[in-house]
């Protein structure tokens, strides 16, 4: 049972990114699957969240309108299509799966965490 993120690197501001996290060992369809990010010297923070099962979206203030969650259910992936990049997006993100299915927003609702791949914003 594992999630694995990938697709960080460094990106100049305004610029796009996007980043896949695949779930392997189980199926996701009760779960609701998170992204959220940590960058030095700061908590960790909500980014977006997908309910696997329905599709629906929720996205944090700072990143709605530039951020855009997705998946694809025959490769059990989730990706997050980063447009707009500013500097205040380099962090480490993390995807995270939270059984239930239901969209949630704090770190303490998710069940299972991916290692975190690291995004870089800078000119």
């Amino acid at each position: 049972v594992q999630l694995q993120a990938c697709g960080g690197g460094l990106v100049q501001p305004g610029g796009s990114l996007s980043l896949s996290c695949q779930a392997s060992g189980y199926s996701l369809d009760e779960y609701a699957i998170g992204w959220f990010r940590q960058a030095p010297g700061k908590e960790r923070e909500f980014v977006s969240v997908i309910s696997w099962r329905t599709g629906r979206t929720y996205y944090a203030d700072s990143v709605k309108d530039r951020f855009t969650m997705s998946r694809d259910v025959a490769k059990n992936t989730v990706y997050l299509q980063m447009n707009s990049l500013k500097m205040e997006d380099t962090a480490v993100y993390y995807c995270a799966a939270a059984r239930g299915g239901n969209i949630a927003r704090s770190a303490d609702e998710y069940d299972l965490w991916g290692q975190g791949t690291l995004v870089t914003v800078s000119s």
